[in-house]
């Protein structure tokens, strides 16, 4: 059975392997979370993301609002994550973490004078193993209760520097 750091252990492997979060900030004026595309330059936060300027999340971001990003591996995990967002627009950094995934979005490259880095600095997070299974399915038809086999697989983590 997996303990909390073999679990965030594979939560960061699978961001950096499926890295689209849905990334929500309190106040939004329309209130719905964006699909965005994480960068990570290591296996813990800060997470990184590509916005442009006209983002409604930028301008929640300067009124100092949190931030909740979701995650959804099919077949290997969902977590929630909160934490702070801010804007930088370190050049060196965003020499680091550029990627034709993220040029795609923007028409003057790295030069795009809209471009900016957002910096999601995750405190807490909530993460579950992907507990869908044929066994887990073919359990719940015999009447025999799938979560016991699924209680250690959930893990609430803190994901702050210390």
């Amino acid at each position: 059975m997996p303990d909390d750091k073999q679990i965030e252990a594979r939560f960061w492997k699978a961001l950096r392997s499926d890295p689209i979060m849905m990334l929500g900030v309190d106040g939004v004026e329309d209130g719905f979370a964006r699909p965005m595309a994480a960068v990570l330059d290591e296996d813990r936060s800060p997470i990184w993301f590509f916005v442009s300027t006209d983002n409604a999340i930028v301008d929640a971001i300067r009124e100092g609002r949190r931030a909740i990003a979701t995650v959804a591996i099919k077949g290997e995990l969902y977590a929630s994550i909160q934490g702070r967002l801010s804007l930088s627009d370190d050049r060196a950094m965003i020499d680091k973490l550029w990627n034709p995934g993220s040029a795609a979005w923007f028409k003057d490259g790295k030069d795009d004078p809209k471009l900016r880095l957002m910096r999601l600095d995750a405190e807490q997070a909530e993460i579950w193993l992907d507990g869908s299974s044929i066994l887990a399915g073919v359990k719940s038809m015999l009447g025999i209760d799938p979560k016991e086999d699924y209680k250690d697989k959930q893990a609430s983590i803190s994901l702050q520097q210390g």
